[in-house]
C-alpha cells in the first residue's frame, strides 16, 4: 500500500510539500518528524484505476 505524507506549515497548517511512499517508509517519516515537532497528513495515495 502506498501513503501520500503531506508536511504542514507549522504557524498556519498550509501545505508545504508532498510526497506518496510505500508502507514500510511511513514509520521511519512519523519518526523524523516527531524529533524536529513537523506536523504530517498521511492519508492512504490514490490509486489508478484498472
Amino acid at each position: 500500500m502506498r501513503f501520500e505524507i503531506t508536511r504542514l506549515d507549522h504557524v498556519n497548517g498550509t501545505t508545504v510539500d508532498s510526497t506518496v511512499v510505500d508502507a514500510a517508509s511511513v514509520d521511519q517519516i512519523v519518526r523524523q518528524a516527531a524529533e524536529i515537532g513537523q506536523r504530517l497528513w498521511i492519508r492512504p495515495a490514490e490509486t489508478p484505476a484498472s
